[in-house]
């Protein structure tokens, strides 16, 4: 979708000596929930996409992993195999036809029961999280690809993990923790991305009337200065972002609604007094239409600020789960994901559809291209 990632892998360096080849670093692919789709597509993906998936493992549990190979099998064909590895650089040197697995979880005295909401499924699926993110910000592993949890499974899984409503905020609060920082010092943003279309949310995972509390002057402001500072590099020039409107028609000149007048507005003003190139607010109904490329039609805008989450996800999830990622900006570590849920209804029938994690995995190698270094900052 994009050559590079260049928000994490800006020169941070004065000197003109060109640094020496970074080594490879495997990325890792959490498991998600095991009683989701999530081990089934990491199993299609390693069986559909070899040479992209060559230096990847799952973090996670083997006995889930060999379950969902014999899911993932076409008809005639065997399973793939499913190595079992020490350490995550033992990935880089195993071959193709194999799924490497580290067993970094507790599997617990019996199998998950697929298609089901467990507290031991949810506490697996966080484990898998914790030991990637901890393992991307010790520098690693190059990046962490994260297949579906369970938001439900997660809170019954109990404390810690269930103070964190998805992957967004648990990385944000593991991230900060290790840079020793107060959480608020590590925002973090949503963005969902295809091919068409770019997506940011002002907030994440919340109900419609507290994040309706959080479309603030700083939280609006600092969503466009997140967005700003990841993209620029990428495009090499300033992202044309929109705003859209929190209210219907933008709030038609306070008709409808005054947080365009008082609250969107202002921030985009001192955005734009902060040299970025922003422009709204616009009726929510119409904007991402104009932020859309497609065949013969260049978009009017690089990505839309949107200021809830079903505001921002319904556009880009609409035009196919297939081809969408989703990003977390504003982490020092590369993160990516499928578009789509645990899909509990077909698990375990070996129905699920892999593109969207192999876009996720793709999309992984482009961002984390000379960023490992990042992870291990100061």
């Amino acid at each position: 979708m994009w050559p590079r990632n260049c928000h994490w892998s800006m020169n941070l360096s004065t000197s003109t000596t060109r640094p020496e080849p970074a080594a490879p670093l495997p990325i890792a692919i959490t498991m998600g929930d095991p009683a989701g789709i999530g081990p089934e597509i990491i199993a299609k993906a390693f069986r559909d996409a070899p040479a992209l998936t060559r230096g990847c493992f799952v973090a996670g549990d083997v006995a889930s992993m060999r379950r969902a190979a014999a899911w993932a099998v076409k008809p005639g064909e065997l399973p793939l195999p499913v190595a079992v590895i020490e350490r995550s650089s033992d990935a880089l040197d195993l071959p193709r036809a194999c799924i490497a697995v580290l067993q970094v979880v507790d599997p617990g005295p019996q199998p998950v029961c697929v298609g089901r909401i467990s507290a031991a499924a949810g506490r697996m699926a966080a484990e898998s999280v914790v030991w990637a993110a901890e393992a991307a910000l010790r520098g690693e592993v190059a990046a962490m690809v994260t297949a579906p949890l369970h938001k439900e499974a997660l809170s019954a899984a109990g404390a810690p993990h269930d103070a964190y409503p998805g992957h967004t905020e648990m990385l944000q609060a593991r991230a900060a923790a290790f840079r020793q920082i107060p959480l608020q010092d590590m925002p973090v943003r949503m963005m969902l991305a295809n091919d068409a279309l770019r997506t940011v949310l002002v907030s994440i995972h919340m109900s419609l009337r507290d994040a309706l509390s959080a479309v603030t002057f700083d939280n609006v402001l600092q969503t466009l200065q997140i967005t700003d500072a990841a993209l620029r590099p990428v495009l090499g020039r300033a992202p044309r972002m929109a705003v859209a409107g929190l209210n219907p028609h933008a709030g038609e000149g306070g008709l409808f609604g005054r947080e365009e007048i008082e609250t969107i507005a202002p921030a985009i003003a001192r955005a734009r007094a902060e040299g970025m190139d922003v422009h709204g607010p616009f009726a929510p109904d119409t904007v991402f239409m104009r932020a859309r490329s497609g065949p013969g039609k260049a978009a009017e805008f690089d990505v839309v600020i949107a200021m809830y989450h079903d505001q921002g996800l319904i556009p880009v999830k609409y035009m196919g789960v297939e081809q969408g990622v989703n990003v977390t900006l504003g982490l020092p570590l590369v993160r990516t994901s499928p578009d789509h849920g645990t899909a509990f209804d077909i698990a375990g029938t070996g129905r699920a559809d892999a593109a969207s994690l192999i876009e996720a995995i793709r999309m992984a190698r482009q961002l984390s291209t000379g960023s490992r270094h990042l992870a291990v900052a100061a």
